[in-house]
């Protein structure tokens, strides 16, 4: 692929999972690798992009001169980070498994196994594509996830409404071989004008690659 829409392009893309800290050695955090985000995150520079990737914790690495990837860990420390870089990016890609919830509260020290059950008190964490969305201008483009288990396209299709996205990429935990941990992915499109475009079960390679052109013909 040799898309020449994306030449010179600002691209900014979250990816991986948030970890939020519970003691020095206990965190909230889900499965997400990261493997998606990185796979856009390549196929952009490789169209001409200049790519900021915002990364939660992964075994990824990525090398490209026209990637800068930046490591965070939670939620709040990928807010921030995104929204240095979002006011100068042409295109935004939330594809990051964020925490939806952090530990109101941090231990400086290991809690101790005493009780036969523990209470932790958890606080609502930023909702990043949110925040990016209240800033967009007219002329970026936002683009989120949804991962899903029920009621997959209803959900989808609010989530781009509430946060003032442009397109929002479904994939279902009920596909086989979508989702976590895998290296493949079976997504949707959903455009803000209500244009879906469905996708076969594909490598994430290949899923960026049809992302890449169902933004490039259609904004």
């Amino acid at each position: 692929m040799n898309n020449l829409y994306f030449q010179n392009k600002k691209i900014l893309i979250t990816a991986g999972p948030t970890y939020e800290k519970l003691d020095p050695v206990r965190f909230i955090g889900n499965f997400s690798t990261g493997k998606m985000g990185f796979a856009l995150a390549k196929t952009f520079a490789e169209n001409g992009a200049e790519v900021v990737l915002i990364a939660g914790p992964t075994c990824l690495t990525i090398e490209h001169p026209n990637i800068q990837l930046i490591a965070v860990v939670s939620a709040i420390e990928m807010r921030d980070e995104a929204l240095k870089f979002f006011s100068n990016s042409d295109i935004a890609v939330m594809s990051a498994a964020v925490a939806d919830y952090r530990p109101k509260s941090f231990s400086e020290s290991k809690i101790k196994k005493k009780e036969d059950e523990l209470t932790i008190e958890l606080v609502k964490n930023p909702d990043i594509f949110k925040t990016l969305g209240e800033q967009k201008s007219k002329h970026q483009i936002l683009i989120g996830f949804a991962l899903e288990t029920n009621n997959e396209l209803e959900n989808a299709r609010k989530k781009l409404a509430d946060k003032n996205g442009d397109a929002i990429i479904l994939n279902s935990l009920n596909d086989n071989g979508a989702g976590f941990k895998y290296d493949t992915n079976k997504i949707s499109i959903i455009l803000k004008n209500g244009l879906i475009f469905e996708y076969s079960l594909k490598t994430k390679n290949e899923v960026a690659q049809d992302i890449l052109q169902c933004i490039s013909d259609n904004f």
